[in-house]
């Protein structure tokens, strides 16, 4: 509020008021834990990923600059991404722990890694990755 930067404040107080939403959602009094404000922020930089697509396709490199915008101040509020190694570490660990062997127990490992990948990898990318791993 300080800096004087309207734009950060304005990205600043939409999530504080997506986060206090999912509270009010979750119910009476409720606080959220870290991992599921990590989980509000992810799901506000997704829908903003979904927005700059469809307004690059349709030729509107503004909107598309300012969501842009948008989306770097909220991934400043996130935990630092999992590169491609640590990611293949991760999924190697959760075949392991969990004694998977075919793609039928998929689900397991998927519950095992959610809570150690959310709002830092993709969903669909570490279920490719699950696929590609289980399939051998």
């Amino acid at each position: 509020m300080r800096s004087g930067n309207k734009d950060r404040l304005s990205i600043i107080r939409m999530a504080l008021s997506a986060v206090r939403n999912a509270e009010i959602e979750k119910g009476k009094g409720a606080t959220l834990t870290d991992p599921e404000v990590v989980l509000v922020l992810s799901g506000m930089v997704r829908k903003i990923d979904e927005s700059v697509e469809q307004f690059e396709k349709a030729g509107r490199l503004d909107l598309a600059e300012k969501e842009n915008r948008e989306r770097q101040v909220l991934k400043e509020y996130l935990p630092r991404p999992l590169d491609e190694k640590e990611l293949d570490s991760l999924v190697d660990e959760a075949v392991r722990e969990t004694g998977a062997t075919s793609p039928r127990e998929m689900g397991v490992v998927m519950k095992w890694l959610a809570p150690r990948t959310a709002g830092r990898a993709d969903n669909r990318l570490v279920s490719q990755k699950v696929k590609a791993r289980l399939g051998e």
